[in-house]
């Protein structure tokens, strides 16, 4: 016999984000014993837990209503979760960034910043992917991507990110707000937003420089 957990789609959706909530704590304590152990590369360990970090602040936001507090919720599935904790509510930022960062506190290549480029880059794709493809929809999200890649000083003028950014806000402001991109101009503009991330990484300072 099927024994049903929802009983409405709403529902549903509601354990779904659950489930893949408890699979971003649990994927992130493993991936910090990895990198305490010495296990995986720094390297290896900052670009993923940038995205589990990026991803479980897009998911958090979601369930803010109905999951107010990440460590009840780790309590209540027993997780034992103690380090995942830590990065994803406490810290915010790979352990990595931390030491970079409290290393060369007075660069403005601090890890707040490098943290925001980040979940703007991930934010933006994954709205995308959500076929949000609407330019008020679009527009503010690579407004605040353009914003906050302005903020590092440790990015050339003539970024991959930048300009790519500038040159799409540029076709956006020339359409109406309720205009929206072709499936592909979408297309197109999630390419450039991975190509731009992947230089981002590439750009950033590994740890000891």
């Amino acid at each position: 016999m099927e024994v049903k957990l929802w009983n409405d789609k709403r529902e549903r959706e509601m354990y779904d984000n659950f489930a893949e909530l408890y699979a971003i704590i649990k994927a992130t304590e493993k991936l910090e014993k990895a990198y305490v152990r010495d296990i995986i590369p720094s390297s290896d360990y900052e670009t993923e837990c940038f995205k589990l970090i990026a991803h479980f602040k897009t998911l958090a936001s979601t369930l803010k209503d109905t999951v107010p507090s990440i460590e009840r919720f780790a309590d209540t599935y027993k997780m034992d979760c103690p380090a995942a904790i830590n990065r994803l509510v406490i810290s915010g930022v790979p352990a990595t960034v931390e030491h970079r960062a409290s290393a060369a506190a007075s660069s403005t290549t601090s890890a707040a910043i490098v943290a925001e480029c980040v979940q703007n880059f991930i934010t933006a794709m994954d709205s995308l992917k959500l076929n949000m493809v609407a330019v008020d929809q679009v527009h503010p999200l690579l407004s605040d991507l353009f914003a906050s890649l302005n903020k590092l000083t440790i990015l050339p003028p003539d970024f991959e990110g930048k300009t790519k950014m500038k040159e799409w806000l540029g076709r956006l402001s020339k359409m109406g707000a309720a205009d929206e991109l072709t499936e592909q101009q979408a297309r197109q503009l999630h390419f450039d937003l991975e190509s731009s991330y992947n230089s981002f990484m590439a750009a950033l300072p590994t740890a000891g420089t």
